[in-house]
Formats: C-alpha cells, sequence, structure tokens
C-alpha cells in the first residue's frame, strides 16, 4: 500500500506545477462540478449518514450538504477577488518601489477529514484548496465507511487523482501519507492527533492547519432568555447526539436561574426526542460501540461521584445509544470535567461569582468555542475580554461555523489556522511578497562606506 501512496503522490506534482498558472475559469469550473456532484448524490450522502450512525436526514441535510453548498456558491462568487494580487503601499524605506502580495498555490495538499461531519469536513476545505489551485489528496476516516465510499465516489467523478484522489485505510495509511513531504496538511480532530500531525509536519517543515476541539464552555446568567437559551443550548448539543467539535461540552449557571433552566431543558428534551428518545427519529447514535463505551464510563463515574442525573442516563451499548442526559452536582474536580465529552452527556453547574467561572475556563487549554448567554452589557464584555477561545457566540451557539465572512479555527489546543471563506483560500495559499522597483534609490547605500553613507542612514533613523 506504501507504493501506492508513494505513486499517488508522485503523480500530483507535473499537476502541482501546472496549476500554479490555473486560471479564475478553471477553478470555478471544478468547484461548481464538484458543488453538483455533491447535490446529485444527495440521497447517497443521507444513506451513508443513516448506514454509519443513524443520522437523521434532515441533520445530514442541514450540516454535511448545506455547509458545502454554501462553501462552493461563496467561492464562486467571490474567487475573482480572493486570487487578486494584493497592493500594498511603501513604506518610507521602500519610496521608488511598488509592491503586491501575490497568492500562490502551496501545491500538494493532504486533508485528513473526521468521522463526525465527512462528508461536510471534506469537501469543505477541498473546496478552499481548489480555490486557490492546489493538489490534494483525501485521507477520510475509516469510522464511517459509508460516508467514505460515497466522499470516493464523487471524487473519482469529479477530478482526476493527478489532481484530487482518495485513499481509504486506518491510521497505519493515514501515518504513511503524514511521512510525505505535503506543501500543507489541513486536519480535523482530536488534539491528540493533532499533535502527532503537527510532529510529523514538522519533520518535513509542512504548514498545517489544525481544527481540533476541547471543552467548549457555555454560561448563562441571571439575565438570560432560558427558555430560548435552553432550547438553543440543547439543539447545538444534542445535533449528531452530541458529536461535534464546537458543542456546548458544559454549562455554567447562575443560581438564581438554575432551577428555571434545568426545567426548561426537560420540557425541551420531552419535546423533541419523547419519553422513548430511542424510538425518536431526530437522534443520531454513538458511532461505535468503543466511543458507546468511553461515554458510558463517564456517566458511571459521574454517578459514583455524586453526580444527580436529571434527565436521561439510559444506555443501550449494543445500539450505540445513549440518551440526552443532563447532569447536575458535577465539580470541576470530576472527570467527565477533565476531558471533552464528545457525546450526548452535558453537565450542568451552578455559580454565584463571575470572576470564579473565568478563572477555572482561563486554567483550561483553550476551547474551540465559547458561549455566553446574557442580556447584561458588562457581563459579556468581561467574558469576551478575560477569556480566549478559537470562536464565540453571544446569545446563540455553534452558528459561527455557519458564517462563511468569519474565520473558523482554534487556538492553541483546540487548533491553529482558520478555515471557510477567504480564510480557507488563504490557508492553503503562500503570501509571496513582491516588490518592484522604480527608483533604485538603495544604491546610496552600497559600498564602499562613506561619511555621507552615515549621514544618510542617521535621516532614515529620524524619519521612518
Amino acid at each position: 500500500m506504501n507504493d501506492a501512496i508513494q505513486a499517488a503522490f508522485a503523480a500530483q506534482l507535473p499537476t502541482a506545477l501546472r496549476l500554479r498558472q490555473s486560471t479564475l475559469a478553471e477553478r470555478k469550473s471544478k468547484i461548481r462540478q464538484l458543488r453538483d456532484a455533491v447535490l446529485a448524490h444527495q440521497a447517497e450522502i443521507i444513506q451513508a449518514g443513516w448506514d454509519d450512525f443513524r443520522k437523521p436526514a434532515t441533520e445530514v441535510e442541514l450540516t454535511e450538504i448545506l455547509p458545502v453548498v454554501a462553501e462552493a456558491n461563496d467561492a464562486l462568487r467571490k474567487l475573482k477577488s480572493w486570487m487578486k494580487p494584493v497592493k500594498v503601499w511603501p513604506s518610507r524605506m521602500m519610496l521608488g518601489t511598488v509592491s503586491h502580495v501575490q497568492y500562490q498555490p502551496k501545491g500538494r495538499c493532504l486533508i485528513i477529514s473526521p468521522w463526525n461531519y465527512p462528508v461536510n469536513l471534506s469537501f469543505g476545505p477541498l473546496i478552499s484548496a481548489i480555490s486557490a489551485g492546489n493538489t490534494v489528496i483525501i485521507k477520510p476516516s475509516e469510522m464511517t465507511p459509508h460516508a467514505s465510499a460515497i466522499i470516493s465516489k464523487i471524487i473519482r467523478e469529479v477530478f482526476n487523482a493527478s489532481e484530487v484522489t482518495v485513499i481509504e485505510g486506518d491510521a497505519s495509511i493515514a501515518t504513511a501519507l503524514l511521512a510525505l513531504p505535503f506543501d500543507h496538511i489541513f486536519f480535523t480532530g482530536s488534539p491528540a492527533i493533532g499533535k502527532v500531525v503537527m510532529a510529523a509536519a514538522a519533520r518535513n517543515l509542512t504548514s498545517v492547519t489544525l481544527e481540533l476541539g476541547g471543552k467548549s464552555p457555555t454560561i448563562v446568567d441571571a439575565s438570560a432568555d432560558i427558555e430560548l437559551a435552553a432550547k438553543n443550548i440543547l439543539w447545538a448539543k444534542f445535533t449528531n447526539n452530541g458529536q461535534t467539535c464546537i458543542a456546548p461540552d458544559y454549562i455554567y449557571v447562575h443560581a438564581q436561574v438554575k432551577q428555571a433552566f434545568i426545567a426548561a431543558c426537560q420540557r425541551t428534551l420531552t419535546a423533541v426526542y419523547g419519553a422513548q428518545p430511542q424510538q425518536s427519529e431526530c437522534l443520531a447514535r454513538v458511532v461505535n460501540q468503543r466511543h458507546t463505551a468511553r461515554l458510558e464510563g463517564l456517566l458511571n463515574d459521574a454517578r459514583e461521584e455524586g453526580a444527580n442525573i436529571i434527565i436521561g442516563g439510559v444506555v443501550d451499548a449494543k445500539d450505540c445509544f445513549i440518551a440526552p442526559t443532563l447532569i447536575d452536582g458535577v465539580t470541576v474536580d470530576s472527570r467527565i470535567m477533565q476531558e471533552e465529552i464528545f457525546g450526548p452527556l452535558l453537565p450542568i453547574i451552578k455559580y454565584t461569582d463571575l470572576d470564579e467561572i473565568i478563572t477555572h475556563i482561563n486554567s483550561q487549554p483553550k476551547p474551540l468555542a465559547l458561549y455566553v448567554w446574557s442580556k447584561t452589557p458588562a457581563v459579556i464584555h468581561q467574558l469576551m475580554t478575560q477569556t480566549s477561545s478559537g470562536g464565540a457566540c453571544i446569545n446563540h451557539c455553534v452558528v459561527q461555523f455557519l458564517h462563511g465572512n468569519l474565520p473558523f479555527g482554534g487556538v492553541n489546543h483546540s487548533g491553529m489556522g482558520s478555515a471557510h471563506g477567504h480564510y480557507g483560500f488563504k490557508a492553503f495559499s503562500h503570501e509571496r511578497a513582491v516588490v518592484k522597483t522604480r527608483i533604485m534609490l538603495a544604491k546610496m547605500f552600497f559600498p564602499p562606506y562613506t561619511p555621507f553613507t552615515r549621514k544618510l542612514i542617521s535621516i532614515f533613523l529620524k524619519t521612518v
């Protein structure tokens, strides 16, 4: 298999060199073909989501297909302006020159996509890579084989393998790919594997975009719209059954509104998923039994530590089912607060002092997202200025991912670099600095050096 990987990588070099001169029309044509193929295979993508972990059709359309189409259409509308060189005004040291930033394709790129949104997180970065004029090898997750199969099918229909190809397989295939000197790697996954990717990239000095995760906190203060907060937070959390990198991981609720918030959550969960959520058509499954066992372990540990299960707590390991679960009585030292949950368990923690929860948030690795529910400007300002996260929403959750004009990405532990729209285009581009001289003022500083040279330097020191 390693020989096949090497051959696929080598086959893309001539194409990568040719694509440096690819035109706007050529790139737009490929984006359009990819978008149309995704729409043409919509039914198969929906079926793959169901076959892999019983994802509801509506969720597949909303979270897998719609973002890809939106990303493609945004690129089609704006790529002309993205590709244009950006003129740069000369600094005082560079009078007599004209300058610009030229966006060049990085070259041969690797996209390693995850299992939770396999179509979205394969084709979204691919659109950015195509927009920038690169070749791509996609390594989809082996944990969602039906999605991987339709991804591979679509790519074969749209692209020649010398430009874009899919290589499927387990972690050993990813390891073999990471050993190659790609010009850029775009990885979506856990921080633990992100470190492995970054270490491998460092051996070839390959640039990376890492879209990782973490424990994204949600703060509900006493002034929040409790009903709206409950509905929105639970939608954001339990879409894809909690298997979303930017899902609320835990909630800090002000003591004054905690009981009202819990009651609103109970009403919402019952209204949405019914008394028997395992029978609901709106709830996906945990991706496999290994992850189900991990989540069940977190749930059991919380119980043993004295936590109270407000609603949910039902586990059917054979069905990879865990009911949407709200957990009260958790402390910041509980095991469930020590790792990203990535599933349908949602701890609720009471607070009275905003400074204390800010201290806790800042003591943890920087999260991918932070959500604030408040109508108090001072509370919002304090949280926005005294914490750090990849992105944030005020009185909403997870929609920052859908905003094509904003950068999407993490910070430190939750990732580096940005995706989507113009930011995705730049992630797959080298920003080349170009200077053209019209008047050679620099010749005044050529040797042999004289007292006049020193005098000129002293003038520049005062004027630059």
